[in-house]
């Protein structure tokens, strides 16, 4: 069944203030909460963003789709972003037993481009299996595609006894040099997880997360749109992102590895997270005449690569950046694995 068409308005408030517009939205498994950014387009997919466990939409994705340099996009894209049901602030609790199952949804958008972090890009991915032809394009950051092993369910059982859920949701989120350092990202997420009104609705997010199926990605079942995935050096999911690139098509896919990026790099990272969107972008077709940016003028670039004449790939494309980072190429119909 598709999703899209299980939805039914309960509430729909509109605040005039920057073309903002906020809705709770019912659906088969239960209400989310949606706020749309811009004026509505048919012209262009719109921009969908679901987030990761213990964030919600805002804490998740506000500091990369208010940086500056953002800007040119978030101008030319309808940007919704989705809370997962009981995820957003103040929201009420669940009763007890709900089973918060992972949903995608549209607002009568044609299509969108996806962009999810850790369990929202599982969300998203398991979408555009199932719906390719109303997913443009895919950013994923931290995905993992596979189900929880043997060893690392039993992990995860040990963890919940002598950690508490708050811990849990950090070690997910943060790498462990983050998280040794006790850095001032870490602290506030800590306090704000801890406090939470909701922390019963993070945890059955959680609980769902963990149990997650396996995708089956394999190169002959995979997206059908260009994907970039995104990670950060020594990130929690670096591995996991590093087996699900070498599954992907490689023709169509992007493989962005952050350093000094952390578990999140849209929150450590958005300038460089949003110069490699914007490439993205622009590879499918969209913003073709938009300038480059003060940042990519001001980086220094070494690249190397071997393609044979007719565009296919020879070896991995590999592109090192330094201090300043680097130029991301334009087209996602290369396979691209980045160091930045």
């Amino acid at each position: 069944v598709n999703p899209m068409r299980e939805i039914k308005y309960t509430l729909g408030i509109t605040l005039c203030l920057c073309c903002v517009q906020e809705h709770s939205i019912e659906t088969p498994h239960g209400v989310l909460h949606v706020t749309l950014h811009g004026t509505r387009t048919t012209r262009r997919p719109a921009i969908l963003t679901f987030h990761d466990v213990g964030l919600d939409s805002k804490s998740c994705f506000s500091p990369l789709f208010k940086f500056e340099e953002m800007q040119e996009i978030v101008k030319n894209f309808t940007l919704i972003h989705i809370d997962a049901p009981g995820q957003e602030e103040g929201a009420a609790a669940y009763p007890a037993g709900y089973a918060i199952i992972c949903v995608f949804v549209a607002l009568n958008f044609r299509t969108v481009i996806g962009v999810g972090v850790g369990a929202g890009a599982y969300i998203l991915s398991k979408f555009a299996l199932a719906n390719p032809d109303s997913v443009e394009g895919l950013v994923l950051v931290n995905i993992d595609t596979n189900a929880r092993g043997w060893i690392d369910w039993a992990a995860q059982k040990l963890s919940s006894v002598t950690s508490s859920l708050t811990e849990q949701i950090l070690s997910h989120l943060f790498s462990q040099e983050e998280l040794s350092s006790n850095t001032d990202l870490v602290q506030s997420h800590r306090e704000r997880i801890s406090k939470a009104s909701n922390l019963v609705n993070i945890e059955l997010l959680w609980k769902t997360y963990n149990s997650r199926r396996d995708l089956n990605i394999e190169r002959n079942n995979t997206f059908k749109c260009p994907v970039m995935l995104v990670v950060g050096d020594q990130a929690p999911y670096e591995d996991a992102a590093v087996e699900c690139n070498s599954k992907m098509d490689p023709t169509t896919t992007s493989f962005l590895k952050m350093a000094d990026a952390g578990g999140l790099p849209q929150l450590t990272q958005p300038a460089k997270l949003t110069e490699a969107f914007k490439y993205f972008i622009q590879g499918m077709g969209y913003m073709a005449s938009s300038c480059m940016t003060r940042l990519s003028r001001s980086r220094t670039t070494s690249l190397s690569s071997s393609y044979s004449m007719d565009g296919s790939r020879s070896r991995s494309r590999t592109l090192s950046q330094g201090s300043q980072g680097g130029q991301m190429p334009p087209s996602p119909s290369q396979t691209m694995e980045v160091s930045c």
